[in-house]
């Protein structure tokens, strides 16, 4: 079975098309403006180049129409008609509490989507919009929801909840969530099946360390606790966002800054980081890695906050699980910016930590970067969430 992946944002729309057979991806690409002038698509298929075209995507019905169009073009599309696509799965970002694994999209399930809005208002609109835009153009097609926050489900209590007065819980349903789920979950299962290992026996730390970046401690199989909350700026220090701050310096700053409460969360989530901690010179950790070897200030101070609150929070995972036997790290900086991962293994030698730095220098594979006698393995698992929402869009369906 063929299954497109969607990841729909405001103005953005990512999908591939993969064989669910051999978990192969065929085609994959990007649309980028959507609604705003200068809209491109980038399509791509396998072996294939790379073609951009600059054409007026005035929504996202349009987009996922020129997506569709790409995958059936007789020169470089990879499939004859649509009828070859059999699902679609859909990343929506937001599920609250309704929902705790992957589902089978109908009107029902979108209007509890629709009812988590408030909890992700950058977000599941735009989930919506690509899921109604394809159920518009693909009318008979089977579509699944699979959502970020569903594998921290399992989280208890006494993890998700806030020290507010549980009415707010009652109310308005505020507790932590947690985000990057279905990253958490593909990892934490494939570092299982590298070590040859029963997942269920493992306790494994996931350090997914992009842009925005989150930590999940996974017991036996379950998230018992993670580092983003309520929303994705709660947690570590990111590219741009603050990551844990006292709360009173909204208050402080305010005052200070004449900002109203919209300004202060523009700067928490846009301006803070790595870049606002470097002082403006990036919120890319290239550019950090570059600037920390040059021995520029910004840039030094930056990265090492960084690490520090990775290994941070790494250490109260330990905590929360009482031991650890893998810690893995994925994404674009988990992956491919070895010069953090040592920074972070050089806070762990009270876990027998023992970084094998040939094996830490390679990238895009998934590699165990301790020596043989580290007591705490240490993995670098390349993640890979289209490739996990066809999985779940696969199980459900067939």
């Amino acid at each position: 079975m063929k299954i497109l992946v969607i990841n729909c944002g405001s103005s953005s729309l990512k999908f591939q098309l993969i064989d669910s057979e051999t978990e192969q991806c065929l085609a994959k690409g990007l649309c980028e403006r959507i609604g705003i002038d200068g809209s491109m698509i980038t399509y791509a298929p396998e072996g294939g180049e790379k073609e951009k075209n600059v054409t007026p995507m005035p929504d996202h019905t349009e987009a996922i129409r020129l997506v569709l169009e790409a995958l059936t073009n007789p020169r470089t599309g990879v499939v004859g008609s649509l009828d070859e696509i059999g699902a679609v799965g859909h990343r929506v970002v937001h599920g609250g509490e309704k929902f705790a694994e992957s589902v089978v999209i109908d009107s029902e399930v979108l209007a509890a989507v629709e009812e988590c809005n408030d909890l992700a208002p950058l977000h599941n609109p735009a989930n919506l919009i690509g899921i109604n835009a394809c159920r518009k153009l693909m009318p008979d097609t089977p579509m699944v929801a699979v959502f970020d926050t569903a594998f921290h489900q399992t989280m208890p209590e006494k993890a998700y909840m806030y020290g507010l007065p549980y009415e707010y819980y009652q109310k308005y349903k505020i507790r932590r969530y947690g985000f990057h789920g279905t990253s958490h979950s593909y990892v934490s299962k494939r570092a299982a099946d590298v070590l040859g290992k029963a997942y269920d026996d493992l306790k494994i730390i996931v350090c997914h360390l992009g842009n925005g970046a989150s930590i999940s401690a996974v017991e036996k199989g379950r998230c018992v606790d993670t580092s983003m909350g309520l929303t994705p700026l709660e947690g570590l220090m990111m590219g741009t966002r603050s990551g844990d701050i006292d709360p009173a310096i909204m208050e402080f700053l305010a005052h200070k800054e004449g900002k109203d409460i919209d300004k202060i969360m523009e700067v928490l989530n846009k301006k803070s980081g790595v870049l606002g901690l470097s002082d403006n010179l990036s919120s890319d950790f290239r550019d950090l890695e570059a600037g920390y070897h040059e021995g520029d200030a910004n840039a030094v101070r930056a990265m090492e906050a960084f690490c520090y609150r990775v290994a941070k929070y790494i250490g109260s995972f330990v905590a929360a699980m009482n031991g650890v036997d893998v810690i893995c790290f994925t994404a674009g900086v988990g992956e491919n910016a070895p010069i953090v991962r040592t920074f972070v293994c050089g806070y762990l030698g009270y876990l027998g930590v023992e970084l094998d730095q040939e094996a830490n220098g390679k990238r895009g594979e998934d590699i165990v970067i301790t020596t043989p006698g580290s007591r705490t393995t240490v993995m670098v698992i390349p993640t890979n969430e289209e490739l996990a929402i066809a999985r779940e869009t696969v199980r459900l369906v067939k």
